[in-house]
């Protein structure tokens, strides 16, 4: 289960990568949140929305670089991580605390860092992962058991890490602005662990 040691009010809170304020952003929140009949079917609808509507950048075999929000809206394609920064501004502009999340797959030979999200509905953290589906992905919204992308397993090296991220973590924000193509470095050259500078400072909430 992830773990935080800031109050989740702090969760709502956007920067210039989660976008919570951009216009755009925050209409398409508003949109959803005007069909929805709670704040659970809200989070659904927002989370279906974006693992649905913007295609994984391999997955398309899209080379396009998108980070902040408003760029991952605007093409309609990203990363693992950069659908994770929309869905987090969305929820967040609409009062939906929204952590950010890592988790350490296996990657041929190697390993990645995957991105992901966590939701604060009713005072307890669900992990959800908006990657997107395929014939051998099936990732659902659930407030129960987990239903992500990846099930990790321990003896290859995967890890879930456990700490609630206010920001991105920065090894891939670092990553991703030193790159003009995505598919050039996505089987080698994407990061494999979060570093100290991230975990540490995470746990204490100042991400």
């Amino acid at each position: 289960m992830p773990r935080s040691a800031v109050e989740s009010s702090a969760y709502l809170a956007g920067d210039d990568i989660v976008e919570v304020d951009h216009p755009a952003v925050r209409a398409l929140g508003e949109q959803l949140r005007s069909r929805s009949s709670d704040d659970i079917d809200f989070t659904r609808r927002a989370f279906e929305w974006v693992r649905d509507e913007v295609a994984h950048s391999y997955d398309a075999q899209d080379p396009r670089v998108t980070l902040r929000a408003s760029e991952v809206l605007e093409h309609r394609v990203g990363l693992c991580y950069a659908k994770s920064h929309l869905l987090a501004a969305i929820l967040r502009g609409q009062g939906i605390p929204t952590a950010l999340c890592y988790q350490r797959l296996s990657h041929g030979d190697r390993h990645v860092l995957h991105g992901l999200v966590a939701v604060d509905l009713d005072g307890v953290w669900r992990r959800q992962d908006p990657r997107g589906n395929r014939s051998d992905i099936s990732a659902e919204f659930s407030l129960g058991a987990e239903r992500l992308a990846f099930p990790i397993d321990p003896r290859l090296g995967e890890i879930d890490y456990p700490d609630l991220h206010l920001v991105p973590a920065r090894v891939v924000v670092d990553t991703l602005r030193r790159t003009t193509d995505i598919l050039s470095i996505y089987d080698n050259g994407l990061p494999s662990e979060l570093t100290r500078i991230d975990r540490p400072a995470n746990r204490n909430g100042n991400a």
